[in-house]
């Protein structure tokens, strides 16, 4: 098995350690477009490979998508952050050009490879690389629950004070402040969360992992990067072993959910074709109207994007 990571910062330098110290693909290719930064965070990667004991080899390349060709999945993290100044409109002109090179570089030499968008805006550069890769749907997908419900699971474990291994929730739509965390399918080692957590509690939980991304800027300065990359480690290792796992992934909905034409996020099955199945929950009419709501947003922001491409 061979996965490549597009951009050796800190979420693709994160993300190819842990897919090499879970010896989840024999050879991990890491690139970037800066002159030896991939060649350096590979060869630093590979000499922890003794310390902890595994096999997989991680290899850098500046550029050559050469070194790429015949990758089973492919993660892309390429992007640039939001600058001061930066208008949403300048980030996703200059994310989706990004994106767009790269992803028709990755297909060029890997058409059979399934794509895991983590670059930002999410939701949109997802939609940017469904469009350039001219591939099923099923192998074009976007990284975003996974990092959302981690948050979320976290949060719930510190102010239960118990295993974060125990609690498993479900959250949807688009990834930023208009996500939709569900108590409804939150539970706690099979206790639904509400019998643990009282309601305004409960609420300000949520409301912290909606802004999750924005407390950790705030924090460091920049974008987190541990849980993001070890997210999307957990998605490419879903796909390799085809462990049917349900994860909630930004997906191609095709009338699901009463949805068309718009990526969001929605649980799903993963495995070795990469969506095999988008699970329908059975909403309320207040889920369902926050679902619609952050689907409104979503769908202006993929609007941008359409009429960026259609002046171009």
């Amino acid at each position: 098995m061979k996965v490549t990571v597009v951009g050796a910062g800190n979420v693709g330098a994160t993300c190819a350690d842990v897919l090499a110290s879970r010896e989840i693909a024999n050879e991990i290719v890491l690139l970037d477009i800066k002159e030896g930064f991939a060649e350096g965070k590979a060869l630093d990667i590979w000499q922890t490979a003794p310390i902890n004991l595994y096999d997989s080899k991680t290899i850098g390349s500046t550029n050559d998508y050469s070194k790429t060709a015949n990758s089973d999945v492919v993660v892309i993290t390429s992007g640039l952050p939001r600058k001061p100044g930066m208008s949403r409109d300048d980030l996703i002109a200059t994310n989706a050009g990004i994106v767009k090179t790269v992803t028709e570089n990755i297909i060029k030499h890997s058409p059979d490879a399934i794509l895991i968008i983590v670059s930002n805006p999410l939701d949109v550069m997802t939609y940017c690389a469904y469009l350039n890769a001219k591939v099923d749907s099923k192998k074009v997908f976007g990284m975003a629950g996974i990092l959302d419900t981690a948050r979320y699971r976290a949060f719930i474990a510190s102010e239960l004070n118990v295993s974060p291994k125990d609690i498993q929730a479900i959250l949807m739509g688009g990834h930023g402040d208009t996500m939709v965390p569900l108590p409804r399918y939150t539970t706690v080692s099979g206790i639904p969360v509400t019998e643990l957590i009282a309601e305004d509690k409960l609420n300000e939980i949520i409301e912290r992992a909606k802004f999750g991304g924005g407390e950790m800027v705030k924090l460091l300065g920049t974008s987190a990067w541990y849980a993001p990359g070890a997210a999307a480690a957990q998605m490419v290792e879903a796909i390799v072993r085809d462990q049917k796992r349900i994860f909630p992934v930004c997906a191609w909905l095709n009338g699901e959910y009463g949805m068309k034409d718009i990526y969001l996020g929605v649980p799903v099955v993963l495995g070795k074709n990469g969506i095999e199945k988008i699970i329908e929950l059975q909403l309320n009419d207040e889920e369902k109207a926050l679902l619609q709501e952050s689907a409104d947003a979503v769908k202006s922001v993929m609007e941008v994007l359409d009429n960026m491409t259609a002046n171009a």
